[in-house]
């Protein structure tokens, strides 16, 4: 069902971007994820016969990553900010309008409260098309956060949100810096098969 709207909706706006406002229609998706002190211990490598020392501990600190990816060409975006709210969620899309200022972008995202607000402020260039309620598993964006949380918090204590805050920065801008790793990660066959949007 998501998968016909997104392509009716597509198809709409490849006449429109290329017909009327002249611009290249950017498919992406968008999410953003809590990261914070608590930590969830992972299966880790050890010699035969010890048991892994782990550290863990439970601060309720956090901050949040804002990203939005177009799997067609493994761009992305990403942000680390306070809160999940409308004032954060304007500053992210602000930045994505700046980055692809050529472009029409059909941003997918779920329905948060802070995506629906009133006091969003939704660029001229974008266009925000909702998923369908309770359904993250059709965003690549999660898949994006599983692999933050792999490569970069496994098994790991920060002293400070601070410290995390960096470790997070560090390991978004890995990925916003390797296109085909990102592709990889999220382009799934329903949404890089549909080419109308690379018009």
């Amino acid at each position: 069902m998501l998968i016909k709207k997104i392509t009716d909706k597509i198809t709409e706006l490849v006449n429109f971007t290329s017909n009327t406002i002249s611009k290249k229609l950017r498919l992406m998706f968008q999410d953003e994820a809590g990261f914070g002190r608590i930590n969830k211990p992972k299966r880790c490598w050890c010699k035969k016969g010890l048991r892994p020392n782990v550290p863990c501990h439970r601060v309720r600190e956090y901050s949040y990553a804002y990203a939005a990816v177009s799997p067609h060409d493994g761009e992305m975006v990403s942000l680390v900010l306070p809160y999940a709210n409308t004032a954060c969620m304007n500053i992210f899309l602000k930045e994505v309008s700046k980055r692809y200022p050529d472009d029409y972008i059909l941003m997918v995202a779920d329905n948060a409260a802070w995506h629906r607000s009133k006091g969003l402020a939704i660029p001229d260039n974008m266009e925000i098309f909702p998923l369908l309620p309770y359904s993250p598993e059709l965003n690549p964006v999660e898949q994006i956060w599983d692999e933050v949380r792999e490569k970069g918090f496994r098994d790991e204590l920060f002293n400070t949100l601070k410290h995390v805050e960096l470790r997070l920065c560090d390991t978004l801008a890995s990925l916003e810096n390797n296109h085909l790793r990102v592709k990889s990660i999220t382009g799934w066959d329903w949404i890089v098969s549909n080419d109308l949007y690379a018009n």
